[in-house]
């Protein structure tokens, strides 16, 4: 009866991998761990594994979705923190308005701030845009192509992403190298990422692997976390979680603009155990030494991708629903939890039926914390779709395997093949004895 084929979701940091050592590395890594550990996701330790827009983000989709004032005004406070130290004064009298003087006079909305950084931009921009235009007019390619270049980084950092995007896009009829074009998709990569167009992502992607230049294990990492995201978003968990495996640890903290490594290995892990077999589990994400750098960042979802390779149900499904809570406070994971979530514990009762031909739900239902009939319900839509092939004995309940009868089978086969035989025999024959008495019909000859 083989199948085919989202608590604390916090990351949690190991002082082993992405952190300079000493007592400052400890510190950061029993942070993080507590973060994972608590009730309550530990909002600075998570926002410290992050940088630029994407943390910004990331604060505000959690102080939204979170439910909880005292976590909402927190990750609210550390939001207006790093937007002051940018230039996007939309995004700050956002922020400011949201507070709404709850954190006291230190973060109400400083109108004087946000108006000389208006002016700055404006000034800025005018510079720009001049800078730009003696380029177009003196032809010079590489000129013209890091005016594009500044003018996008400018409106990235003020926060106007639709002409960001079409001055880093601008920026392709100038490259000269291949660096340049890698460079190029990595901004629109970027950008893209933060409008939610998925399929640019996916694009540009492809654009970056198909330059002549062999692509640097850095920047391989990060379009396979880029490619892991478009997938993830598209719903294709199987092709996401291969992306996702694929990163090597060379990715580090060089891509905290847009992931952290505590994310691929989050992402990875449960769009593996929603998607893979039990041998590709195995190979592709247990032993796969890459992979498992990540996973020691997060021990809860290592442990709970072992505990379900050894088939212990409930400590599995334990993990998983401590882990819930925070995973659905994730900015890329939290339109997925349930669809994960649902697969990854169907794939369990697939699991867990194979190997018996009789099972008691009673001893089913406990393995999986539940009761028997909510136990039935999932059984049932399993035989429905084909996924177990069984029938359920609702009065003594118990579980009976429908193994085919090997026997039968295996002489229904035989009997099929001699019909198959006797067919082609006697077509073979026919043909030898039109051809012995020369009864062939030969095409009349055309007229022209």
């Amino acid at each position: 009866m083989d199948g085919d084929e989202e608590g604390v979701a916090g990351p949690m940091g190991d002082e082993a991998m992405f952190l300079n050592g000493g007592d400052d590395g400890r510190q950061q890594w029993r942070r993080i761990k507590a973060a994972m550990g608590s009730e309550q996701i530990d909002v600075e330790a998570y926002a410290s594994l992050y940088i630029g827009r994407t943390k910004v983000m990331r604060l505000l989709f959690m102080a939204e979705r979170c439910g909880n004032e005292g976590m909402q005004l927190e990750a609210l406070r550390l939001a207006y923190d790093e937007i002051k130290k940018g230039g996007d004064s939309h995004l700050y009298r956002e922020v400011a308005g949201k507070i709404a003087g709850r954190l006291g006079p230190q973060y109400t909305l400083d109108q004087a701030w946000a108006d000389a950084i208006d002016r700055r931009a404006e000034q800025r921009k005018d510079k720009l845009d001049n800078e730009l235009n003696g380029y177009r007019t003196n032809l010079i390619k590489e000129s013209i192509r890091m005016g594009y270049n500044d003018l996008g980084d400018f409106y990235y950092a003020h926060g106007q992403l639709g002409d960001a995007f079409k001055n880093y896009v601008r920026t392709r009829d100038y490259c000269t190298t291949s660096k340049h074009i890698i460079q190029m998709c990595l901004n629109v990569i970027l950008v893209s990422l933060e409008l939610g167009q998925f399929l640019h992502v996916s694009n540009y992607v492809g654009k970056a692997e198909q330059t002549p230049e062999s692509l640097d294990s850095i920047t391989a990492a990060k379009l396979r976390c880029a490619a892991g995201l478009a997938y993830l978003e598209a719903k294709k968990y199987k092709l996401a979680a291969r992306k996702f495996l694929e990163t090597g640890p060379e990715l580090g903290n060089n891509y905290t603009e847009v992931i952290a490594p505590q994310d691929v290995a989050t992402y990875g892990g449960l769009c593996a155990l929603a998607s893979f077999d039990r041998t590709e589990l195995k190979n592709k994400v247990i032993d796969n030494i890459n992979f498992r750098n990540f996973l020691e960042l997060v021990p809860e979802v290592r442990e709970l991708i072992h505990d379900f390779y050894a088939s212990r149900y409930a400590s599995c499904l334990e993990y998983l629903e401590n882990l819930k809570p925070n995973l659905l406070l994730d900015i890329h994971l939290h339109d997925h939890v349930e669809a994960l979530y649902t697969q990854i514990r169907h794939k369990a009762i697939i699991q867990y039926t194979h190997p018996f031909s009789s099972v008691d739900l009673h001893t089913m239902a406990g393995a999986f914390k539940t009761n028997v009939s909510g136990l039935e319900k999932e059984l049932e839509a399993l035989i429905t779709d084909n996924q177990i092939q069984a029938r359920i004995d609702s009065h003594n309940k118990i579980l009976y395997a429908r193994h085919a009868d090997q026997r039968n089978a295996t002489f229904q086969r035989v009997r099929q093949t001699g019909v198959e035989f006797e067919r082609d025999v006697k077509a073979l024959l026919l043909r030898a004895n039109l051809i012995k008495h020369e009864y062939n019909q030969r095409a009349a000859p055309r007229k022209v």
